[in-house]
């Protein structure tokens, strides 16, 4: 064993199986497990129970740079049974062999039919779609039927469903359904994996430039495949509402995709789409659903919910007051070193249990003071990232750095349950739960973000009367709560924004969305499998109080992610219009 993160250290010897009476640290680790005459294993695991099961596989029966995973019984759908899943992604010279030997000639490959937009395509119809960028056969990224020079070992990309499953069928696999996918991530499989990707994400491609060579990066999963977390996103079997599924995150996209289901026609070919295949043993011993298309949670139509009375909703929104004492404020350091903003850390008496806030001002150096500015509101990302150290390099503040080189400042608060003032018992809830734990929890981040506006007030540099409210992901979710009981704010951005509704009624959405009245911009993406468009997107737009001529909802082909330059030019646009152009 090795402690998990620690790739460089020396293996530490056990004993041999069964071990008993081992004393181990309480953590996560890695293991190998040898034995003469058998393929090695290489697993992920948690020292909680003091409990781990791998079979090991006889010399030569091992597909070839497969490992296998455990099967499981997935509750409500049924048993997956042992199988075997590429360690790595499929690179480029794989998918290459498949061309090269007439992969794109041979229909034999392509056993399924081609559906685009409910109508079916002919062969000849779809393999026209299937060209790269001169119109070769070929993923989308590659030119003259060839992969970039020197990217032989990068995971192949630009590619849709089809062409994924006919590499699969060329090689005698086929792509794994989405619960065969979790099972070798280990993600929501077992609740004492809950704090893995904690550790996974910073051994994993995320926030690069790019895709990297499979395998570059040691983030290994809990049977021993690598580059599941980000890098880029994986097809899976299985259908969807609007095309197929996709999973694992790319090397762009928030972190917590890694664990989320994602969707996507079965023609997208972004340069986020990669794959990996799988090997069923005892096939028909799969349970059939494991195969059919992925069920989606079922949600209330909010429109037809009933709202509270003015006087119950008055008592809801004092939850979310608190006596204004002294903010005992400090600049605890100031940083001037980049070339478009000076960075504060700052401190002050939060509203609530003694607590000390934490927030990071951004200060453009283009504009003169007073300054516009926008308070963040950040993604899930930030309850399992326990340090707000080099914030200005984070990935949520450098997607939205836009902000400050254009005029405005942007406040960055460590909201309670996030960063260094991060709690375990907060991520399971964080984005709602139906007990009182959470609503105590949710009243303490608003607070937090009216707490916020206080200590801008008492900033001769800030112009306290243009103030917007931006939040993605999670920050989006609370776009009906906080600028509804906010009356400072003047604007809305919420870049993927939509209503859940898991809570108790005072933390429910719908009692407040129809109240929010100031200008509301949405982003959001179509394919979406977190905030789903027709039942958490459209509904709280529908909903909101802001009047018809003052919100807007955009609408991208993507799933939980938005188009960059999309997010900046209606951020920016929206900004002038409502806080007015800066000086």
């Amino acid at each position: 064993m090795k402690r998990y993160s620690d790739f460089a250290s020396d293996w530490k010897f056990l004993g041999i199986t069964p071990l008993e009476k081992i004393r181990v640290p309480f953590n996560f680790f890695l293991w190998k497990i040898e034995k003469e005459g058998y393929e090695p294993a290489i697993a992920v695991s948690a020292t909680w129970d003091g409990k781990m099961t791998r079979t090991l596989d006889r010399k030569g029966t091992l597909p070839q740079g497969m490992v296998r995973v455990t099967g499981r019984d997935v509750e409500g759908i049924g048993k997956t049974t042992d199988f075997f899943i590429d360690e790595y992604e499929v690179a480029n010279k794989q998918y290459k062999e498949f061309i090269d030997t007439g992969g794109f000639r041979k229909k034999a490959f392509w056993k399924n039919k081609f559906i685009k937009d409910g109508k079916e395509l002919t062969w000849e119809e779809a393999m026209a779609e299937f060209v790269d960028s001169t119109g070769r056969p070929g993923p989308a990224l590659w030119e003259a039927g060839a992969y970039p020079a020197g990217q032989e070992d990068y995971p192949v990309s630009g590619i849709s469903w089809y062409e994924a499953a006919a590499y699969a069928e060329f090689v005698g696999k086929s792509l794994p359904t989405i619960y065969h996918w979790q099972q070798a991530s280990g993600v929501d499989v077992d609740s004492t994996n809950r704090n893995f990707p904690a550790l996974l994400d910073p051994l994993s491609n995320w926030g690069g430039n790019g895709p990297a060579p499979v395998g570059r990066h040691q983030g290994v999963t809990m049977f021993g495949a690598y580059d599941m977390a980000g890098n880029v996103r994986e097809w899976c079997w299985n259908e969807t509402p609007k095309g197929k599924l996709v999973t694992g995150g790319a090397w762009n996209d928030a972190t917590y995709l890694f664990g989320s289901w994602s969707q996507a026609s079965p023609f997208d070919r972004s340069a986020k789409n990669g794959f990996r295949c799988a090997f069923y043993l005892d096939f028909d011993k799969i349970a059939k659903p494991i195969f059919q298309p992925a069920k989606l949670t079922e949600v209330k139509d909010w429109r037809k919910e009933k709202l509270v009375s003015d006087s119950v909703f008055q008592v809801y929104k004092e939850q979310f007051t608190y006596d204004k004492t002294d903010l005992n404020a400090r600049v605890e350091w100031r940083n001037d070193t980049s070339k478009d903003w000076i960075q504060e850390r700052i401190t002050f008496n939060a509203a609530y249990d003694k607590d000390r806030m934490i927030a990071y001002l951004f200060i453009p150096k283009n504009t003169s003071p007073p300054y516009q500015t926008v308070i963040y509101f950040p993604g899930s990302g930030s309850v399992y990232t326990r340090s707000s150290k080099d914030l200005d390099k984070y990935g949520e503040f450098e997607s939205i750095s836009f902000i400050v080189k254009n005029g405005r400042a942007v406040l960055y608060p460590v909201y309670k349950g996030t960063f260094e003032r991060g709690d375990e018992a907060i991520i399971p809830i964080h984005c709602g739960a139906n007990s009182h734990q959470y609503t105590e929890y949710l009243t303490k981040i608003v607070k937090d973000f009216r707490r916020c506006i206080d200590y801008l007030e008492t900033r001769q540099d800030i112009d306290s009367k243009r103030l917007a409210y931006l939040g993605f992901s999670w920050g989006g979710l609370l776009g009906s709560i906080i600028p509804c009981v906010e009356e400072r704010l003047k604007a809305s951005i919420l870049a993927l924004g939509g209503m859940w509704c898991l809570g108790r009624p005072e933390t429910q959405e719908i009692n407040y969305v129809t109240r929010v009245k100031i200008p509301t911009l949405m982003l959001n993406g179509r394919f979406d499998m977190i905030l789903v468009y027709e039942t958490d997107v459209k509904p709280m737009f529908d909903l909101l109080g802001t009047p018809k001529e003052h919100k807007a909802l955009k609408i991208y082909d993507t799933d939980h992610s938005l188009p960059g330059k999309e997010l900046i030019k209606e951020t920016l646009n929206w900004l002038d219009k409502y806080l007015g152009p800066v000086k």
